[in-house]
């Protein structure tokens, strides 16, 4: 196992996370219409998920003998709720990528693979999520992209 390679892409993973941080903390503030009170728990909710991933991941790059990064990417913010489904699922499809990168980095280190396939399954978990959310919208290329992202899973 290369450990640069893995802290480095565990950065980026825990760049993906602050930024979900923001970005579902933002969209629970918001989010505007009649189902307000419903998807702002959600978006909280998944706020404080990226969190305690970000917390694990950090942890992680520090035992590694990294530095965990505090930086986040583009967060990207809409009053719509469809529109914010939709970068939701975008952005635990992304994270799926992210997590089975990492694990293909981490072969041959067992107890890494599993920690990052815990991570994964919650991960994984959102997609199918979203893809449920948005399915009956006339989103149907978001739950494709969330049905293409599921099959990335080992």
């Amino acid at each position: 196992m290369d450990t640069q390679a893995v802290i480095e892409q565990l950065n980026e993973c825990l760049k993906h996370e602050w930024t979900g941080v923001a970005q579902y903390s933002q969209a629970g503030f918001i989010i505007e219409g009649v189902l307000r009170q419903v998807y702002a728990e959600k978006f909280l909710e998944d706020a404080e998920e990226s969190f305690g991933h970000a917390k694990l991941v950090g942890d992680k790059i520090a035992a590694l003998g990294g530095v965990p990064s505090v930086l986040r990417n583009e967060v990207k913010q809409s009053r719509d709720i469809l529109e914010v489904l939709q970068f939701s699922l975008e952005f635990e499809a992304k994270a799926v990528e992210m997590y089975n990168r990492a694990l293909e980095l981490a072969e041959g280190d067992r107890a890494l693979v599993v920690f990052l396939e815990d991570i994964l399954k919650e991960e994984q978990d959102g997609v199918d999520e979203y893809t449920k959310l948005l399915r009956d919208s006339g989103q149907h290329e978001a739950s494709q992209a969330g049905q293409q992202a599921g099959k990335k899973v080992s």
